[in-house]
Order: C-alpha cells, then sequence, then structure tokens
C-alpha cells in the first residue's frame, strides 16, 4: 500500500523488501556508511556492503519467512520516523515465533544513514 506520506511509505516499502527476503531491495534504502543498531542488545552494524548486508544475510538464512504489519508510525518534519510494528518469524521446520518492535530511522538524502532497533525477546538480526 502508498501511503501519502513519504517517510511512512518509505518505513513500510523498506518492510516489504524484508518481508519479500530481497537482499538487493533491502539494501537500495540505506546510505553506503549506514548505522543499524539492536539497542535492545548492544549490536551496532556498520556499513551497508559490509556489516548491515552480513546482518541481513543471516536474517534471511536463519528463517523461512518474515513478516511486518500492524504498524503505528509517527513522522518529524527533520526526516526521522518511527515505526511500532509486529513481527512475525517462520521458521524452516514451521514454528512460528512472534514480536512487537519499534524501530527509529533517521534518513540522510533520502536513505536510511542511522536505524535504532527495540526488539521484544530473542535477536532475530544476530
Amino acid at each position: 500500500m502508498t501511503h501519502s506520506n513519504p517517510l511512512i511509505a518509505e518505513s513500510e516499502a523498506y518492510f516489504d523488501a524484508v518481508d519479500r527476503m530481497h537482499l538487493d531491495d533491502v539494501l537500495s534504502f540505506f546510505n553506503a556508511d549506514a548505522v543499524f543498531t539492536i539497542a535492545t542488545h548492544q549490536q551496532i552494524y556498520a556499513g551497508r556492503n559490509d556489516q548491515i548486508k552480513n546482518m541481513f544475510e543471516r536474517l534471511f538464512a536463519r528463517y523461512a519467512k518474515v513478516w511486518h504489519g500492524d504498524f503505528r508510525h509517527v513522522t518529524s518534519e527533520s526526516n526521522q520516523i518511527a515505526s511500532q510494528f509486529t513481527v512475525k518469524n517462520t521458521a524452516f521446520d514451521g514454528s512460528v515465533s512472534f514480536k512487537k518492535n519499534c524501530n527509529f530511522f533517521y534518513l540522510k538524502n533520502g536513505k536510511f544513514s542511522e536505524v535504532f532497533v527495540y526488539m521484544a525477546g530473542e535477536n532475530s538480526l544476530k
């Protein structure tokens, strides 16, 4: 679904790319020097084509399917968005886990420069 607010549209398009497990599309949302922090697990990934790419490769290898939805967003005029959402991860054995997460996105030149993730439960991005 296309949203009239461009920041919300960007956030939801990013999650759609993650749900499709399309690595090139996911990485296209990040600046080359982006930093991705999983604040609740004290992990920091730097560089779109290095640590961030490796993090998503591990995520896509770990699960048969991922889904993000039930979004609630708050945006600012300074290219920032907070997105609260539900996550449904389906393992290759068919088991399913649910989480409630919140991401804070900071954009520079229309792409993510910093992302902070606050994740319930196990770190599915490790």
